[in-house]
């Protein structure tokens, strides 16, 4: 197999062309995400924070602790967003799948077949369960 023909079945597997896919919407969905954290939080956040405070630009010698914790803070509320939205509010419009029902038999340790679970004999060998 040449290498041309190597790449292209590496390609073409169902796990990169998945991924590839789960990128681009990931960035189309990172961009929903700013903007409402730009939009809509940041603007609510003002309302806490002093307005004339400079937090993002405090530096202790050459080290910016201020870019830091400004990078800090903006991820921990994007994190309590995407939380708050995406797992608590659409998390209960999300149809969540039943626990299996509980087994109504169980298997013969002398002729392997099934037999209901209150049985004390099996049906098929009659051996005692």
């Amino acid at each position: 197999m040449s290498l041309k023909d190597e790449f292209k079945a590496f390609i073409m597997k169902g796990n990169v062309v998945d991924l590839a896919v789960a990128v681009v919407v990931g960035a189309a969905f990172a961009k929903i995400v700013t903007a409402f954290v730009d939009g809509i939080v940041m603007p609510m956040v003002t309302y806490v924070l002093p307005a004339n405070i400079k937090w993002e630009e405090w530096v202790l010698g050459k080290f910016r602790i201020g870019a830091v914790l400004g990078a800090t803070v903006n991820f921990l509320i994007i994190a309590l967003v995407i939380f708050l939205v995406l797992i608590k509010f659409l998390g209960k419009f999300i149809k969540k799948e039943e626990p299996p029902a509980a087994p109504t038999t169980k298997e013969c340790p002398a002729c392997l077949e099934q037999v209901p679970l209150k049985a004390t004999r099996c049906k098929h060998c009659t051996s005692q369960l």
